[in-house]
């Protein structure tokens, strides 16, 4: 059976909050409450429009719930900058409507939840979790992500997380960006073939334990034995329809268990950036010697000292599902989030514009989790790489702003 709401709901809510800091079916049964009944045009919806003639870039985002992508989107936004950001219509709070749909400028985010065929009440019905096939419409996701890349709007269907309705349709205008993130964009092969890039967030068993039992015993009061009880049942859905589209993306970011120390709390990670070698418009980063297996471990005073027992920095060819691949990969965390300014410049082909632009980015985001990890440097790096692919593939450049950072 699926999950309770709860921690859905609580990442679509994360993610609203995130691109805002970051400035930055219609099947089944429609219950939107009669006062929001035709705003889904967009009555004070963000005005991001698509100039006559340009390309969009479809970018997807695999991951399951609880696995980053909240923070993934806060980081990737700040590199597109923007403006204009927020929930399309504004969002419920502010004149709109409940939306998962999230737009600025240049981008906007789509939650692939909203292609869910049943609503909560349907899938208890069909005893079918949401991470089904079977439980997802991929017809119509297939059919509306081929229109937006043609520079058509569409009339996408809303998954209401708060209530768990299928409610009316909002209308999506073409953006020169689009990422779709959920639980199944590589899944469908139409739909996949879609995609100009893409990208995995893949959370071992054990981190995934560890993080869980950590929050829902800690922050939710639940027991051991019903947690362990909840990761199961959903065990068998995620690894046959979600975990194997780690095959087909371009970029994997894979975070395991340190193996500088013992840690059963998941506080410390050794994070990789699994980069495919076959996608033309993605020069992918390494340290120091291109194409050699490379292992460093930077001078302690400068990335650690007393944070963790050592920080490892590494890179080298390898393969991932039959494709070649180059491999990144670091250990540990830093003291100080200043200190990856070291970590940086160990690093070639980052994507970066001028000299610690890596650096001031994790800075700039210092209270996201995972900042003084793995975790933090590579979703930036991975940020910075998607807008070098978005300029090769369009032609277009994206200007690089200093962030303005706080004072110590």
């Amino acid at each position: 059976p699926p999950l309770s709401p709860d921690p859905r709901t609580m990442i679509r809510a994360v993610v609203t909050l995130a691109v805002l800091m970051g400035a930055q079916a219609f099947l089944g049964r429609p219950m939107a409450s009669p006062q929001r009944l035709g705003l889904r045009a967009g009555a004070g919806a963000l005005d991001a429009k698509l100039a006559p003639d340009e390309k969009v870039i479809l970018i997807g985002v695999a991951a399951d719930s609880g696995c980053g992508k909240s923070t993934f989107m806060r980081r990737l936004t700040n590199i597109f900058g923007g403006e204009q950001v927020g929930p399309l219509g504004g969002g419920f709070d502010n004149g709109g409507w409940e939306t998962n749909s999230l737009v600025s400028d240049l981008t906007t985010v789509l939650c692939l939840d909203d292609f869910h065929l049943n609503d909560r009440q349907g899938r208890k019905e069909s005893g079918l979790s949401a991470l089904h096939p079977k439980e997802n419409n991929f017809d119509l996701m297939y059919e509306q992500l081929k229109a937006l890349k043609e520079g058509k709007a569409v009339e996408k269907p809303i998954y209401n997380h708060v209530n768990g309705t299928l409610d009316t349709p909002e209308t999506i205008q073409p953006t020169p960006i689009v990422i779709v993130e959920g639980l199944h964009p590589m899944y469908d092969e139409r739909v996949r073939e879609l995609l100009d890039f893409s990208i995995y967030l893949d959370i071992s068993d054990d981190i995934k334990k560890a993080w869980k039992i950590q929050r829902d015993m800690k922050e939710r009061g639940h027991s051991l034995e019903s947690i362990l009880a909840s990761i199961e049942a959903r065990k068998p859905d995620f690894d046959a329809y979600v975990g194997p589209q780690r095959e087909f993306a371009d970029i994997t970011l894979q975070v395991l268990p340190t193996e500088t120390t013992e840690d059963e709390e998941g506080k410390l990670l050794k994070v990789r950036m699994i980069q495919r070698t076959d996608n033309k418009a993605l020069e992918p980063v390494y340290v120091l010697d291109k194409g050699s297996k490379v292992a460093v471990t930077p001078d302690p005073s400068k990335v650690a000292p007393g944070a963790s027992p050592t920080v490892t920095l590494g890179s080298g060819p390898d393969t991932w599902y039959g494709s070649d691949v180059c491999v990144v990969e670091m250990d540990g965390a830093v003291k100080e989030l200043e200190c990856f300014a070291a970590m940086e410049a160990m690093v070639s082909a980052s994507g970066a514009k001028y000299e610690g632009e890596v650096a001031d980015l994790v800075v700039a985001n210092k209270d996201a989790p995972g900042s003084d990890n793995g975790t933090g440097f590579f979703q930036t790096l991975t940020s910075l790489k998607l807008r070098e692919v978005y300029e090769k593939l369009t032609g277009k450049t994206v200007e690089a702003t200093k962030p303005e950072l706080a004072e110590a």
